[in-house]
């Protein structure tokens, strides 16, 4: 396709959950809903028309032992993105993924800078691990270096308690998210346990990654301050197998792993029952795959999420709540096509018919 090639879109364009439209047009990248005068090139697509997919939890230039080379991160992007992923909250990374800005052809990355942890109370080679006296100003540094997010892990395993346990005192995550605040950014964490989470919401904190903890005392709490959950359901199904291999050494972690995963949809479905805001993340990139949002689309609806609803927290809602457009008058062109309608059965998100990123087909 040339760079003069209009691209007309053409079935049903799911603007919204009930804002549909017949067809739309791409010019110069951008959409627009008014057939473009003097059009001669024109490559129309027939499909049912979504924005492109939103993974808000995703670490692209990382795996399981740290960041990787350039053209593995790029690799990771590109899975993304042919999977029909074309907004990317990176939750965290010790790889600079800004050089994928200049990159027409990969997904949109909004950057959360690298973790900041605990000293050795997370997975090495990941985080800038500090003591509490230190956080106020790494969350600042990050929080100049990201795109408005910074990343804390909140909990994780203590080795002398033998359980995961909360990182960080009260005092510290309320300086640390005020100056989080004050710089303009949002703060997140990373949170798998219960004890950590009523300091964290209590002291302003935008978003739980996992929340595996919440529980029924604490979700009023979590609706009321607006606190958004991403729960990343397709790597916590990992958490037997974790269980298995530290059994031996950390029993009572193990019990507690499983326990966590035990009520894992019992607990996504009450925070959406609350009012609480459920977005889609996979965690990729650590020790998951990349390309897996329609499968945890899939998995907020095995947790009782309407499909519509979990459809619009991986593309429309998550959207909004990123400050990213949709398929909006003038918005860059970043959409994907399907043969059937995702809202009547979300497993149509795992079989794109064409992936559309700045105007342009990638896939």
């Amino acid at each position: 396709m040339s760079d003069r090639t209009v691209l007309h879109v053409k079935g049903r364009v799911l603007v919204g959950p009930e804002e549909v439209r017949d067809e739309l047009w791409m010019v110069d990248g951008r959409i627009s809903y008014d057939r473009p005068a003097g059009a001669r090139d024109v490559r129309t697509v027939v499909g049912w028309a979504l924005p492109g997919l939103v993974d808000a939890h995703c670490h692209v230039g990382l795996d399981r032992h740290g960041p990787v080379p350039q053209d593995v991160a790029e690799k990771q992007a590109l899975t993304d993105r042919d999977a029909g992923t074309l907004l990317i909250r990176d939750a965290g990374s010790p790889s600079d993924p800004r050089w994928i800005d200049d990159r027409e052809d990969l997904p949109k990355i909004i950057r959360a800078g690298r973790h900041i942890a605990r000293t050795r109370r997370y997975i090495r080679n990941y985080a800038w691990e500090i003591e509490p006296e230190d956080l106020v100003a790494y969350v600042a540094q990050e929080a100049r270096r990201g795109d408005g997010w910074v990343k804390l892990v909140g909990d994780w395993i203590d080795r002398d308690l033998g359980d995961l346990s909360a990182c960080w005192p009260r005092g510290a995550v309320e300086a640390a998210i005020a100056e989080a605040h004050r710089l303009g950014a949002r703060v997140t964490a990373h949170c798998f346990a219960e004890d950590s989470l009523k300091d964290l919401v209590e002291a302003g904190i935008d978003c739980i990654e996992h929340a595996t903890g919440l529980t029924e005392d604490l979700v009023p709490l979590f609706a009321e301050r607006g606190v958004a959950i991403v729960p990343t359901l397709v790597n916590i199904a990992t958490f037997p197998q974790l269980a298995d291999g530290g059994e031996s050494k950390f029993p009572r972690w193990s019990a507690h792993m499983r326990r966590l995963h035990e009520r894992r949809y019992d607990t996504v479905r009450g925070a959406y029952d609350a009012g609480i805001p459920v977005f889609v993340g996979t965690d990729a990139g650590g020790g998951l795959a990349h390309g897996l949002a329609a499968a945890e689309v899939g998995e907020l609806v095995t947790a009782g999420i309407p499909p519509v609803e979990a459809l619009a927290a991986g593309t429309w809602a998550a959207r909004r709540w990123l400050g990213r457009p949709g398929l909006d008058e003038g918005a860059p062109a970043d959409l994907v096509v399907y043969d059937e309608d995702p809202r009547a059965d979300v497993r149509v998100l795992a079989s794109p018919r064409r992936v559309v990123l700045n105007g342009r087909v990638v896939g």
